[in-house]
């Protein structure tokens, strides 16, 4: 039995393979796109926009002032921590000209989660939101960072965007206004990348343990944003793309399509703060946008919004809904008032990310998250191993050009993550059917996905422990309309520990990112265990 069927049910103009090596690099794709596209608007933020040889000059400055006067090399680690500005495209591609790899950091973090990640990456240089400077101040003392560069909402256009101020435990920080000033007068010296320089370290939730970095090279990324085209051509025609950014930037998601769409001299409308939803829509509204990724939490608040009639989506080709499971109310609440249901994808962190997806235009909702995308070899393996027949489940393992090398400085995790044959494994647990749809229907790890955001409970029970007063804890998902999934904290207290639903969390908010915070918290005499003692989440899920 041919376990390629997906080829069969691919359309006519979806090609089984890509060129993994359309560009050298990403740099050399942002400079071709900068010559070809000079005029276009790259990027619009704030009611302001900012062309491609805008971005072309400003991030070379960035680059150069990178070389020059901070002696960045090929392959150093930089950090990058800020929202959706123009900030970022700028910062972001004058340090991949510098030669650097960029760490991509959540600028909501703790400084828990902030000091760990600096430290595992060895990054020295940090570009970061005023706004999250209390929490770098906390910890840089513990981190190898050497140096700071503050970034605010306004740098890299002209309009006096209010912006917090950086933290005055912070000495020496340079501001990236000056770095924009100072390097357009430095001269820049080009770096020959390659496909098999690393590009980003996306950091991923550990099921035991720390976060890892996942290595993302050149090659994987330019091989996903060829997938993405090769795969939803409707929706990647030159010249002609407008695509809502509300994704964060520092999340592989919405990094990796914004540059399939800067590949294309489309335009990029940049949304900082998602949750702003009044926001949302007066960017959006009259933008003539074609395509919407989000998470389904977004694509549900927009929905119910009571402005949402005054977005035209008369251009709109298509929105794609990935990070968590799109719920069918939603897509049904989107066709209602795109006159489309949203088109799922699938992927991972580890995958640049995408793996699968739906083909654009299905008249109604599927719940699957479609075929493997071209490249892509994906096999189901059951637990001895081996490969499960078409409509038996089995874990997702992948194969393909998007796939990273590894984790940063981890070859334990490696070698458990790698099949013998080079397959990666996911940790979730598919169905194929006859047609090569691929359906999600469990998950091997105990990993709770909030808004797209991949939770570990292992991260939040060792938090949690450390609280005085708590004797043990345990956390599974729990279903939320708004999020898809929340976190449920079961605590076990010690006699007389005077703690409450508040003061836990309390603690919870001041060690992990709001995404991570328990939303129900239920008390217990003792947790289920086996007889070995290991906690028992299932028992836990049935209450």
């Amino acid at each position: 039995m041919d376990m390629r069927n997906w080829l069969k049910t691919y359309g006519a103009n979806v090609p089984a393979e890509i060129n993994a090596d359309r560009y050298p690099s990403v740099v050399a794709l942002f400079e071709e796109a900068a010559e070809t596209y000079a005029d276009n608007i790259a990027y619009e933020c704030f009611g302001k926009s900012m062309t491609y040889a805008e971005v072309e000059a400003k991030s070379r400055a960035v680059a150069a002032y990178l070389q020059v006067k901070m002696g960045v090399k090929r392959g150093d680690r930089i950090a990058l921590m800020m929202p959706n500005t123009f900030a970022f495209p700028i910062a972001m591609l004058g340090i991949l000209r510098a030669g650097a790899v960029q760490v991509n950091v959540n600028p909501m973090y703790t400084a828990r989660e902030l000091e760990h990640q600096l430290n595992d990456a060895g990054a020295k240089t940090i570009l970061i939101f005023g706004g999250s400077t209390p929490v770098l101040a906390d910890i840089i003392g513990k981190t190898v960072i050497d140096t700071v560069v503050s970034i605010d909402l306004s740098d890299g256009m002209d309009l006096p965007v209010p912006s917090p101020v950086v933290d005055d435990r912070l000495a020496d920080v340079i501001s990236f206004a000056d770095i924009l000033t100072h390097g357009a007068d430095l001269e820049y010296q080009q770096v020959d990348l390659t496909g098999n320089d690393n590009i980003f370290f996306q950091y991923t939730g550990g099921t035991t343990g720390p976060s890892k970095g996942a290595v993302l090279s050149h090659r994987n990324v330019v091989a996903n944003l060829e997938q993405y085209k090769a795969n939803w051509p409707e929706a990647s025609r030159p010249n002609v793309e407008a695509m809502v950014c509300a994704l964060p930037l520092y999340h592989i998601f919405g990094l990796t399509i914004s540059l399939a769409y800067v590949s294309l001299g489309g335009r990029i409308l940049l949304i900082p703060n998602p949750r702003d939803m009044d926001a949302v829509i007066d960017t959006i509204k009259d933008a003539g946008i074609t395509m919407f990724p989000a998470v389904n939490t977004l694509f549900a608040g927009v929905a119910a919004h009571p402005r949402a009639a005054e977005i035209d989506f008369s251009k709109h080709v298509f929105s794609l809904g990935g990070g968590s499971a799109v719920l069918e109310t939603t897509s049904n609440n989107w066709k209602a008032l795109t006159g489309r249901h949203i088109t799922e994808g699938y992927g991972m962190s580890e995958t640049a990310p995408l793996l699968t997806g739906v083909p654009i235009g299905g008249a109604e909702f599927t719940g699957s998250c479609g075929l493997p995308v071209p490249s892509t070899d994906i096999i189901l393996l059951g637990e001895d191993n081996t490969e499960v027949p078409t409509g038996e489940r089995g874990e997702i393992c992948a194969k393909g050009p998007q796939v990273m090398a590894g984790y940063w400085n981890r070859p334990d995790a490696n070698a458990e993550v790698f099949t013998k044959e080079g397959y990666f494994r996911t940790g979730d647990i598919g169905v194929f059917d006859e047609a090569g749809f691929l359906r999600i229907v469990d998950r091997k790890k105990d990993m709770i996905i909030v808004s797209g955001f991949n939770v570990f409970p292992n991260e939040i029970e060792a938090v949690v422990a450390a609280c005085d007063g708590i004797i043990e804890c345990a956390c599974v998902g729990v279903a939320d309309e708004k999020t898809g999934e929340g976190v449920s904290l079961f605590v076990v207290k010690a006699p007389e520990a005077e703690l409450n639903d508040e003061s836990i969390t309390e603690y919870c908010r001041q060690n992990l990112t709001p995404y991570k915070v328990p939303c129900k918290i239920t008390y217990l005499a003792e947790l289920p265990k086996s007889n070995v003692g290991k906690i028992l989440r299932r028992e836990l899920r049935k209450m």
